[in-house]
């Protein structure tokens, strides 16, 4: 079964970021063959209708089938309002919140995020865990795209 992945919009940016494009490329790498889905959500479209064309343009380079699209639902709204006034985050950091919340709803395997301060952080993690436990949802998955890349070797290995 295909790992669904959660991108944000810091993995679409990573592609094209000297810092981050081998890890970032590699996970796309699985993509296009297949061995993961990215689940993309509305606000992760909003975020990108901002950004220079060739981050905007990244992922319509891929197959339809590559993606699961997922939407900003109430639900997500108010679990995302959750988190700040539990103090996981500010009110700054709605964006991440909101694509916490989205990944938390649709039951993704792991969403991953070059947001180190806002949402890969361990503390972070932690606060948006418990507020998920606390509303009665799931624990959510929460890694870099260099955790995941390995993931696509392992799924190959094992088809062998």
């Amino acid at each position: 079964m295909k790992q669904r992945i959660y991108i944000d919009t810091s993995v679409v940016g990573g592609y094209f970021d000297k810092e981050f494009e081998t890890e970032t490329r590699a996970l796309f790498e699985l993509l296009k063959d297949g061995t993961v889905v990215f689940v993309v959500s509305s606000v992760l479209k909003q975020e990108l209708a901002e950004a220079p064309p060739h981050v905007r343009d990244l992922l319509d380079a891929y197959p339809e089938a590559c993606f699961e699209h997922v939407f900003l639902t109430d639900e997500a709204k108010e679990l995302a309002d959750r988190y700040i006034s539990e103090n996981v985050v500010g009110k700054t950091s709605l964006e991440d919140c909101r694509h916490i919340a989205i990944a938390t709803l649709n039951k993704v395997d792991v969403l991953a995020s070059w947001n180190f301060r806002h949402i890969v952080n361990l503390n972070k993690i932690k606060g948006y865990n418990g507020v998920n436990l606390k509303m009665g949802y799931a624990l959510l998955e929460i890694r870099n795209p260099k955790d995941l890349i390995n993931y696509g070797n392992d799924q190959k290995k094992e088809r062998l």
